[in-house]
């Protein structure tokens, strides 16, 4: 029987909160057995990048990355977002170490190439060559790896990657090595009919119906790359629900069937 892994997706939303940021850290570090956390900070890097007077643009609820904002994602991801969430786990008890993609060569990415859209210095994970070796010394040595959304092409060039494709390519790697859960912990309570209404939650998703409300303009933004990653990780075999942050260790949430 595979040991069991945990991997545990929050985002900016998340990290803007101080007191839910606590919260779910605290029932992170509670859950049973291995675990991982990748983390976003789009926000926070976009506040940042207004006060510098640097443009931000988004296409579908991915960041566009010139060089200049390459420098600001770095700064905020890899910086101050990562180590602030490391030294909080470290103070509830989690031995935690911060990484990026970069660290001991763990996922190795490559630019994405120009389309209809050029999204500049973008990282798409090879999923083949994350370093599942590396990652599985790190957690079988009693360490919780913290991954911000900062990847690598092996020739020296960092690359902003999207924080739910990371964690759904992390999920997939490992699954030959653990019994791997993934879960995407943002502010809604999960999968909503209605964006305005959290009452209107979808318990369980299929991909069909994820299509039909993609198409009918009901999941749109943010929520399609969120659940683009999500449901190819299911078909990975790997587990997967979408959920309130603060609802981390609580059954209520978006299964994907």
């Amino acid at each position: 029987m595979k040991p069991k892994l945990t991997i545990v997706k929050i985002g900016g939303n998340v990290i803007d909160d101080p007191e839910m940021l606590q919260t779910v850290l605290k029932e992170f570090g509670q859950l049973d057995g291995a675990k991982l956390l990748v983390h976003g900070g789009g926000k926070i890097a976009s506040d940042i990048s207004k006060r510098l007077k640097i443009p931000t643009q988004m296409v579908d609820g991915r960041r566009v990355t010139d060089a200049t904002t390459l420098e600001v994602v770095t700064m905020v991801y890899g910086g101050l977002v990562n180590k602030n969430i490391i030294a909080l786990l470290q103070s509830l008890g989690t031995d935690a170490i911060g990484l990026t993609g970069a660290d001991a060569n763990t996922i190795t990415a490559h630019k994405r190439a120009v389309k209809e859209v050029d999204y500049g210095f973008v990282g798409d994970i090879d999923v083949a060559n994350i370093n599942t070796k590396k990652l599985s010394f790190l957690i079988n040595g009693g360490l919780v790896p913290v991954f911000c959304a900062l990847t690598h092409d092996k020739q020296g060039q960092l690359l902003n990657t999207n924080a739910d494709t990371m964690a759904s390519s992390l999920a997939i790697a490992l699954s030959g090595e653990y019994d791997t859960e993934l879960i995407y912990c943002f502010e809604k309570n999960g999968v909503l009919l209605d964006v305005e209404d959290d009452n209107s939650l979808i318990r369980e998703l299929t991909y069909l119906h994820f299509q039909q409300l993609k198409d009918d303009g009901v999941i749109h933004q943010g929520m399609i790359p969120k659940l683009d990653n999500a449901f190819l990780a299911k078909r990975h075999n790997v587990g997967v629900t979408v959920k309130h942050a603060l609802n981390l260790t609580s059954p209520i949430g978006t299964s994907l069937l």
